[in-house]
């Protein structure tokens, strides 16, 4: 379902602009949004009133709780179902964020990526994304909602775009703690650029060659790490955010000596942070986490050297819930019930 059919929906049963944002808003803010506020009996014209519990019903309806798994860092990995069987991941983040999925599966292929194993299976619709941070939202708080789930969000910006415009606006979360993450589509630059909420953006780096690159992400769009930061500064001017750099650490692939002359010439001066993470570790692959003493002591000097860097832990390492990971789990449990 998507949210400009909801919208549709509404308005031929009489819903103004303004009725189809209370439902909307209603439906995203949850209960403790109606505490005080006047009922929807005395706001809503008729037809829409008598067409709500049905469509609550389908809202709710959207996504399903499978499992969930809290980590000792208080994260909690959510495997959640949608409607017609596929499943996807989302991750209740420390500190009031959840990182939601956009795709079930992924068409980039990223080597160290779980997700992308298996390739692209469908689109998820801008209401599962958005009832993705409900289902969050009836858990704990959510200040903050990050597209860095399964899936790459710029290969399916309309419903991506649908979902940011409602949570920066119905579902009152600030528009920088909307974060796009991608690994750099000329597309998105454009749209993002001219949306009405402009969200803070992700670019995944990952290394500064740009022949590595294209072995690390296989379909990504074949843009340099040069033009791919120079596309991000453009952004970080126009918005006022700074660009999120992410890096995921390899050990003996992107944490050599040569990569952090590399990025100091990239993002010395730049509008941006650094991320940089070590690998959460995929069964069957053959890259490798580095130490997390080894991890400090490149932020360190990274950091010393004028690049503002940010040393990240992937949410969840102790309960093995690295993107995928619960979904290709859950998978292989099915498979094994049907044999």
């Amino acid at each position: 379902m998507r949210l400009s059919a909801i919208r549709e929906r509404l308005a031929a049963l009489g819903a103004l602009p303004l009725h189809q944002e209370r439902v909307l808003r209603d439906w995203v803010q949850g209960a403790a949004h109606e505490r005080g506020r006047r009922p929807a009996s005395d706001f809503l014209p008729k037809p829409v009133r008598e067409a709500l519990p049905a469509l609550d019903e389908e809202l709710a309806g959207l996504v399903r709780l499978v499992s969930s798994h809290p980590g000792e860092d208080g994260s909690e990995r959510l495997l959640v179902g949608l409607q017609d069987g596929q499943m996807v991941e989302s991750v209740l983040l420390p500190r009031d964020g959840v990182c939601v999925s956009s795709q079930v599966g992924c068409a980039v292929g990223c080597r160290f990526c779980m997700t992308g194993r298996e390739g692209l299976l469908r689109q998820v619709t801008s209401g599962e994304i958005v009832a993705q941070v409900v289902l969050a939202r009836s858990r704990r708080p959510v200040k903050k909602v990050v597209f860095m789930g399964m899936g790459e969000p710029a290969h399916n910006l309309d419903n991506v775009l649908e979902a940011i415009e409602l949570l920066g606006v119905e579902a009152n979360i600030a528009h920088k703690n909307l974060v796009f993450s991608t690994v750099g589509d000329l597309r998105a630059f454009e749209r993002l650029a001219g949306s009405r909420v402009k969200p803070a953006l992700a670019l995944s780096l990952h290394t500064t060659k740009p022949d590595l690159r294209a072995e690390l992400l296989p379909r990504a769009p074949r843009l340099t790490p040069q033009e791919l930061v120079a596309h991000g500064e453009r952004y970080a001017r126009l918005t006022g955010y700074p660009i999120q750099y992410q890096w995921t650490l390899l050990e003996g692939v992107n944490d050599g000596p040569d990569e952090m002359d590399g990025i100091v010439s990239l993002l010395r001066g730049k509008y941006a942070i650094l991320n940089m993470i070590p690998y959460n570790t995929v069964p069957d692959l053959d890259f490798r986490r580095p130490g997390w003493e080894r991890a400090r002591e490149i932020a360190a000097s990274l950091h010393a050297r004028g690049v503002l860097t940010k040393l990240r832990d992937s949410a969840g390492q102790d309960v093995e819930g690295g993107c995928g990971q619960l979904r290709a789990r859950a998978g292989r449990t099915i498979a094994l019930r049907r044999a």
